[in-house]
């Protein structure tokens, strides 16, 4: 009886993510206005089929695939999308996610957003230029120095060596 109980307390949970709240994000997405701005076959004709699905569709890279991920040369990483730049090399770290891990953004380049899509709240990141998707922010990042751990898809990202 009591395996039962938590079966349908687990399925409960896990269908709290209802068609209101991913309507409520879909609308507050499209009513943002960025400085960059295309229509999805202009943003098809420029995005690899990977960079459109994250970017544009706020999908998931697989882990451990992005090359960025390993990636410690010195420069900044900017959005694949608009060449905005989001992130400093300084700020990298190996949080053994998979994904390219920073303690912190450069500051105004990234927006913030709620992010449902998983049955829970969640900080998804945007470039504050061209709303792509970036990945998400987690309290669980080097206590050293922010805390953050923001978790982004490589294929968002473009590295910019240092000169």
């Amino acid at each position: 009886m009591k395996k039962i109980f938590l079966v349908a307390v687990i399925g409960l949970f896990f269908s709290c993510n209802t068609a209101a709240q991913k309507s409520q994000k879909e609308v507050t997405q499209k009513q943002e206005t960025y400085k960059v701005t295309k229509t999805e076959a202009e943003w098809k004709k420029v995005l690899s089929p990977e960079a459109f699905y994250v970017l544009r569709q706020a999908g998931t890279e697989r882990s451990f695939t992005s090359p960025l991920n390993k990636n410690y040369s010195k420069g900044t990483y900017h959005c694949a999308g608009c060449n905005t730049p989001l992130f400093k090399s300084d700020h990298k770290f190996d949080s053994g996610t998979g994904w390219p891990s920073f303690d912190r953004e450069i500051e105004g380049n990234v927006a913030f957003s709620t992010d449902y899509n998983i049955g829970y709240a969640r900080t998804e990141e945007h470039c504050a230029t061209c709303g792509g998707h970036l990945g998400h922010v987690f309290d669980d990042g080097p206590r050293k120095t922010t805390g953050k751990r923001h978790c982004i898809n490589g294929v968002a990202l473009k590295f910019v060596p240092e000169k």
